[in-house]
């Protein structure tokens, strides 16, 4: 737990034993070795060494060394912690934080202090900084952090390579050995990596507050990673400026003997403060339909479809037949003077409404067929009128707003972000972050923040092929990681890759139909859109199982995969479970057991890529049959293709 007599430094495990945190400072070296200033950090996992010894420290402005330079240990607190709290929404309804941890306090012959804070979990660790307030060190301003990731191998890594700290996360994952990691490269978090023979891990992380966001580095050392910080856009050279005492955020290694371990961590949530919000029975999580992604396509209506309000009724009438929660207002409701329909940027009195669109009517109707609305806004039209609109949404009985662009995260972006939350929270207003940094558990405190995108979603269809079945199957295992994703599923179009063209009016998606269906259970969100038109659900079965598959769950359990290559993840709601199967474009058949279910006789739905997927994407395979938790299903899917059960009990 806390420091091992036969060791040097201290060490923190994990309550089961099978992670260790190993913490030394200079006095814990040989002396052959030269004199080393920074405190260092290891970690093992089931006995072999998953990280090397990495430096830790903070490089001040104004100091004439980084704290951690010459500092040695001169106390450590141990402790323990075992709680189960319960949240609104998510992928469980319940969540256990149990860790093991210490607090150690250096110090260095001039006096100055600074403590690291450990926590070691089952599913991984976790370390931050404290700054206290000390003599000459009241103003901190942090240039950057020391803070390091060495791998003990060379470990196989999946980045995301960002064009620059201003990033929508909006991008393309690779994978390289991290010997092939270039020193130009800025990677966005979460990152993970399988270090051979030792696990998986996943670097990102937690309760980012008055403080930067974090990227990482190619480091000297050969297969090491450094911390890099997002710089305030205000004071050139400086990345955090506060007053002491300093607390950053969790430094966070995910850990598991297979990637799909760390799907099913919530460490991101515990590392967070406790909810603020005493009553959250408001915030409930559904399915939306959305008039944006379909490219302003609505066969059936006698007038031309657009940002009006007869084009919105239509996409309310849908919802509620549908029997979904939601319906998103997407761009160009409000008032502004814009050159053109995609000029986004443009600040909108959000108070106000086009007159194209009769909002009081659409309220009072959505209102009437059970629908509650979301509306859109630039992130610059909510700074500006906030105070005023929120009250005022509150007052129309909207449901929450999507914001977006905001395509920062240094540390006003990230104070702003938590302002937005407490004040959205006031006027009992949900909220999806869009043109956003990745998830950091803020979602725990604020469970208003329901979802988030920051990530490279089905909109890209629209102008590419990016989002393609390969990038489907990585996004569990990587963006998914810090928390829920809105990915905006629901593309019934859908064509081989070869077939594939980018279109802005009634995209395609290149991959089968069952593998869309899918996505509703492999991609984790609580607001979850149907982005295709209304039209195009009309008369297909498969459109059952989209109506019919919650947004929150109580259990998940991964089954199976790699990034890259496939997945097959499984959620329980209630006494009913869902499997969710999808491939790359290669074809493979995989096995499902079903051990996860408890006694008695279920029946499966499957939704299935039909004999034909391969060469007609949108055919699928409807099945019924019974099975108990002995059973194991072949879930054979074609290139692109997938595979979604629904599995409830039998009557």
């Amino acid at each position: 737990m806390a420091q091992n007599p036969d060791a040097a430094g201290i060490q923190v495990k994990s309550p089961d034993g099978q992670i260790v945190f190993l913490l030394s400072d200079a006095a814990t070296k040989p002396t052959t070795e030269p004199a080393s200033s920074d405190i260092r950090y290891a970690v093992e996992f089931r006995g072999k060494r998953l990280m090397d010894e990495s430096a830790l420290g903070l490089k001040l402005q104004g100091q004439p060394s980084a704290l951690g330079t010459g500092m040695r240990e001169v106390n450590a607190r141990p402790g323990q912690h075992d709680e189960t709290y319960t949240i609104s929404v998510g992928k469980t309804s319940s969540v256990r934080d149990h860790y093991n941890s210490t607090v150690a306090d250096f110090e260095d012959a001039s006096g100055r202090k600074l403590s690291v804070e450990i926590r070691a979990y089952d599913d991984g660790v976790a370390f931050r900084y404290i700054v206290p307030a000390q003599t000459n060190l009241s103003k901190v301003r942090i240039e950057h952090e020391l803070t390091e990731f060495s791998f003990a191998k060379d470990a196989t890594l999946y980045p995301l390579v960002v064009d620059g700290f201003q990033s929508p996360y909006e991008d393309d994952y690779q994978m390289r050995p991290v010997s092939g990691i270039h020193h130009d490269w800025l990677i966005g978090l979460p990152l993970l990596a399988e270090v051979p023979g030792s696990g998986w891990v996943g670097v990102t992380e937690a309760d980012i507050e008055n403080y930067a966001g974090m990227y990482l580095r190619k480091a000297d050392a050969r297969f090491g990673l450094r911390a890099e910080l997002s710089p305030r856009i205000d004071v050139q050279g400086t990345a955090v400026e506060a007053e002491a005492p300093v607390t950053t955020p969790w430094r966070v290694l995910m850990i598991g003997e297979e990637p799909g371990r760390l799907i099913e961590s919530n460490i991101v949530l515990n590392l967070n403060p406790p909810s603020k919000i005493a009553d959250t029975s408001w915030i409930r999580a559904g399915k939306s339909a959305w008039d944006w992604w379909s490219g302003e396509a609505a066969p059936s209506m006698s007038m031309k479809p657009g940002m009006n309000t007869a084009t919105m009724k239509h996409y309310i009438d849908f919802a509620s037949q549908s029997g979904f929660a939601y319906m998103l207002i997407d761009a160009g409701w409000a008032l502004a003077e814009r050159k053109g329909p995609t000029d986004y940027g443009v600040v909108a009195d959000i108070t106000k409404v086009d007159p194209n669109v009769d909002m009081p009517e659409l309220l009072r109707y959505a209102k009437e067929k059970h629908v509650a609305i979301w509306l859109w806004s630039h992130w610059s039209s909510v700074d500006k009128y906030m105070d005023e609109a929120f009250p005022l949404y509150e007052k129309w009985g909207v449901a929450g707003v999507k914001i977006d662009f905001m395509q920062r995260d240094d540390q006003q972006m990230v104070a702003w972000y938590r302002h937005v939350a407490e004040l959205a929270a006031q006027h009992h207003l949900m909220l999806d972050f869009h043109g956003a940094f990745k998830p950091d558990g803020l979602r725990r405190t604020w469970p208003n923040v329901v979802t988030r995108e920051g990530v490279m979603g089905k909109e890209y269809l629209k102008w590419s092929a990016r989002t393609s079945a390969v990038h489907n199957t990585t996004l569990p295992f990587t963006r998914m990681l810090a928390g829920p994703l809105d990915y905006t599923p629901g593309a019934f179009g859908n064509v081989t890759r070869a077939e594939f063209i980018p279109r802005d009016k009634e995209p395609m998606a290149p991959n089968t139909r069952a593998h869309e269906l899918a996505l509703y259970v492999v991609l984790e969100s609580p607001l979850e859109m149907v982005s295709d038109y209304p039209e195009h659900y009309e008369g297909q079965h498969d459109f059952e199982f989209i109506k019919q598959v919650p947004t929150t769950w109580d259990e998940v359990r991964v089954i199976s995969g790699r990034p890259m290559v496939n997945v097959t993840i499984a959620r329980r709601s209630g006494k009913d479970w869902y499997v969710g199967s999808i491939t790359s474009y290669e074809a493979r058949t995989v096995e499902v057991p079903l051990q996860f279910l408890s006694e008695g006789k279920y029946v499966a739905e499957i939704y299935a890529d039909a004999a034909d997927a391969g060469t007609n994407a949108t055919h699928t395979e409807f099945t019924k049959q019974t099975v108990d938790w002995n059973s194991v299903l072949d879930v054979r899917m074609v290139s692109g293709g997938g595979n979604a059960i629904w599995i409830h009990p039998q009557q």
